[in-house]
């Protein structure tokens, strides 16, 4: 089984935590993508739900099955959230943002009663970052000041795309720090929150309540002992 028919036996596996209709949250890359797919299905076929998107591509696509897409103003009641994650940690943290959504999904994360995970069994790590690196959303204003300061974490570098700096769905700069594994991941959010210009950091610690990860041709239901989010 590839990674991708993974990630879709992961998506599956979703379906069977969302309630018979209502307000949902949709998260933002490859595999939350494929989860609006198989809730799209489901739209056709009759289910009734509407959605919170965490990103204009989520939005777009969820659209075009005939999702409901709320605005982006708030507040909201969500049901259930389900989205991806680049990393999960044996404690269930995580790390996002590969796509660069991570201040969108963890407004979101928020807002909803339970957040549902979906991995495949590459994304599994003892401890964070040692798979991945850290983005961090910041301001433009003075973000090589911030960058300095994120330096005293780990080596912060400013995402780039096709040739120009990546810039998120709210018009803020990406950069990914480089912190190697981190053994005490609560201590690094705060500490990157502490610096004036950092919108959003991708570290999401004790915000999963359930991990579904799909490791061919197993799926595993990794819980939280407590399925009150982490607010």
């Amino acid at each position: 089984m590839t990674v991708e028919e993974s990630k879709r036996l992961a998506a599956r596996a979703a379906l069977s935590e969302l309630p018979e209709g209502g307000l949902i949250g949709l998260g933002s890359g490859s595999t939350a993508r494929l989860f609006i797919e198989e809730v799209g299905l489901l739209v056709r076929a009759g289910r009734r739900f509407s959605a919170v998107a965490t990103s204009n591509e989520s939005k777009a696509l969820a659209k075009g099955f005939g999702i409901t897409v709320l605005d982006d103003d708030g507040p909201w009641d969500i049901e259930v959230t389900v989205d991806g994650a680049d990393e999960v940690d044996a404690a269930l943290n995580l790390i996002k943002g590969g796509g660069g959504a991570h201040a969108r999904e963890k407004i979101v994360n928020r807002a909803s009663r339970k957040n549902v995970i979906i991995v495949d069994g590459t994304k599994i790590s003892g401890r964070l970052g040692e798979k991945h690196n850290v983005p961090v959303e910041v301001l433009a204003f003075g973000h090589l000041s911030t960058a300095r300061a994120l330096g005293k974490l780990g080596r912060a570098a400013l995402r780039v795309r096709n040739g120009k700096p990546a810039v998120t769905d709210s018009g803020n700069l990406l950069y990914d720090l480089i912190t190697g594994p981190i053994d005490d991941p609560a201590l690094v959010e705060r500490e990157i929150h502490a610096i004036p210009g950092v919108v959003e950091s991708g570290l999401f610690i004790a915000r999963a309540d359930v991990v579904i990860v799909a490791d061919s041709p197993t799926v595993r239901r990794l819980q939280r002992p407590s399925e009150t989010p982490g607010r």
